[in-house]
């Protein structure tokens, strides 16, 4: 009996000389996540400050611009930077060289080369369509067309696709009219797939271009 009470007597001196020696760990928050504005792409979230996620219901990319851009250029490239498919699309977003050229882009090399050229080009074709089809947007924003909600990121994300006349194709047809891209993907599923984000901040322009200046 008196060798247990001396086995246990000797553990918790032990444990208790160990704990001691170890110091709480002191977490340093650092401002990780700051990025220059230059497009107008202010990301809002992930903040240090708790108070700013109170009532908030969806992760920190939600229906934010950076979730629109992530998921439209994982579909395109699974967000490859310098990826060409078959047709000679180029990078991220998958421009075509015409449509690069509207954006005042003429060397596709640099393009391939460039992430900020790539972001800075997403932006501008996004201006651009946004001009071409701000009367679509009005019309029919938040409307119901052929089952699916229409939104103007649904519309923007179509027109990337497949440019803004086929999307005015789509809504002359009221939806009904099958129109796809070459490799068969519809501009009804990308309606609905990038329905719902925030795009408010793209300015309409038609003479948007991107540079690296």
């Amino acid at each position: 009996m008196v060798k247990k009470w001396y086995f246990y007597t000797s553990l918790a001196i032990i444990i208790a000389f160990l704990s001691a020696g170890f110091k709480p760990l002191k977490i340093e928050k650092n401002d990780w996540f700051l990025i220059k504005n230059t497009d107008g792409t202010r990301y809002l979230y992930p903040s240090i400050e708790q108070e700013d996620y109170i009532n908030l219901n969806f992760p920190f990319t939600g229906n934010l611009f950076i979730g629109f851009k992530e998921a439209l250029g994982f579909k395109e490239s699974e967000g490859k930077y310098k990826k060409i498919n078959s047709l000679g699309y180029l990078g991220k977003y998958q421009f075509g060289i015409e449509t690069l050229r509207s954006v005042g882009v003429k060397d596709s090399i640099l393009f391939l080369k460039s992430p900020k050229l790539q972001e800075r080009a997403f932006v501008a074709l996004l201006s651009k369509n946004k001009w071409l089809l701000q009367d679509i947007i009005e019309k029919y924003d938040g409307k119901v067309v052929n089952g699916i909600l229409v939104t103007e990121s649904g519309i923007l994300a179509a027109a990337h696709l497949g440019g803004a006349g086929s999307v005015r194709r789509y809504f002359k047809h009221n939806g009904k009219k099958f129109i796809k891209d070459a490799y068969g993907t519809s501009i009804r599923s990308y309606m609905k797939a990038f329905g719902g984000y925030d795009t408010s901040f793209i300015v309409a322009n038609v003479n948007a271009v991107a540079s690296l200046n």
